[in-house]
């Protein structure tokens, strides 16, 4: 009889330890996030099982080239404007760690549109020079999110404008599909004044107030995708471009001049809605925007904000195609 009760209540736990959810039997992996600075993108995840992808930020506030001969006073992430792009998976546990950088001025903290919580996380992650704090949270939503410093001090607005903004993407569990290129772009305005040093520019809040910016610029400066900066693909490849406008003002109207958007996840949603053969999407300020195309002939194209005056303030950059001619797509014709 012992032996019979025996056996009925390891049955009975066994049964118990099926309903347990995955997680209370064994803990998820731990990874360490792959992080890439624009226009580059981390590669598409390949497994099929939810992880602990844990996220290294840096806090930074340093000099660097806004335009070509003048400096700026930039507020980043990782040294870098815009920050590094973050890729996980729905379902993931993100830990993030964000470090101030010993030198800096600023309390510094990160609000992240892909996450539930106050704040987007800012609300229990605001960190003092010299100091680093640590928040997790869970990604329900999949789709491409922005993110951004929110610390009050000075006030928002100024560590946005200064450059403290980037993009996460949480792919759906069953991922994305395959395409030969992707490349990630964020439009950003400028609104700048002469500081006390000669040719470093700095944040004027007044022009900022009246959202009259001097530069509206792709992935953090004048002239980022133009000559070596240039986007390259092959005609017949397939590209995908993470886009987002993080503003602090502005909407974008995003174009690709002699190109025709194949697909677009309509500001940035994958289980949204999808539009087809579009020529200009609308990208609201701290919005994105996924577009897919195939290149189909060779050439440079530029990638513009149709709002076209703001091509003269730097909103512009190059997508150099190259690749065997098709004329029965598109050719010049001599008279």
């Amino acid at each position: 009889m012992f032996f019979l009760w025996k056996i009925r209540s390891c049955f009975a736990i066994a049964s118990l330890l099926c309903l347990l959810p995955f997680g209370a039997l064994a803990e998820q992996p731990t990874i360490q996030a792959t992080l890439t600075f624009a226009p580059k993108v981390p590669p598409p995840i390949s497994r099929s099982t939810q992880a602990r992808v844990v996220v290294d930020f840096e806090a930074n506030e340093f000099t660097g080239e806004l335009t070509h001969g003048e400096q700026y006073t930039y507020w980043g992430f990782n040294q870098s404007v815009p920050g590094p792009m973050i890729r996980v998976r729905q379902n993931d546990t993100v830990e993030f760690h964000l470090k101030n950088h010993k030198d800096n001025r600023f309390p510094h903290n990160i609000d992240l549109h892909a996450v539930n919580g106050p704040g987007g996380g800012a609300a229990v992650n605001l960190v003092i020079p010299g100091k680093k704090s640590i928040f997790s949270f869970k990604v329900l939503n999949p789709g491409l999110y922005i993110y951004h410093c929110a610390s009050p001090v000075p006030n928002i607005p100024a560590h946005i404008a200064n450059g403290m903004y980037g993009m996460i993407l949480v792919e759906p569990e069953q991922g994305l599909p395959k395409v030969d290129r992707e490349f990630y772009v964020l439009q950003s305005e400028f609104f700048t004044q002469p500081s006390t040093q000669p040719d470093l520019l700095e944040l004027s809040m007044e022009k900022g107030l009246a959202e009259h910016p001097d530069y509206v610029v792709f992935n953090g400066k004048d002239g980022a995708l133009t000559g070596d900066g240039a986007l390259k693909a092959v005609a017949g490849e397939t590209v995908r471009m993470f886009f987002g406008n993080i503003g602090p003002n502005s909407i974008s109207s995003f174009h690709i001049i002699g190109e025709i958007f194949d697909t677009v996840y309509i500001e940035g949603s994958l289980k949204g809605a999808v539009n087809h053969n579009v020529q200009t999407t609308v990208v609201p300020s701290a919005g994105s925007t996924i577009v897919e195309f195939i290149v189909d002939v060779p050439g440079d194209y530029l990638l513009v904000d149709h709002s076209i005056f703001r091509v003269a303030k730097g909103a512009v950059g190059f997508l150099s195609v190259t690749g065997k001619e098709k004329p029965d797509i598109f050719k010049s014709i001599q008279k």
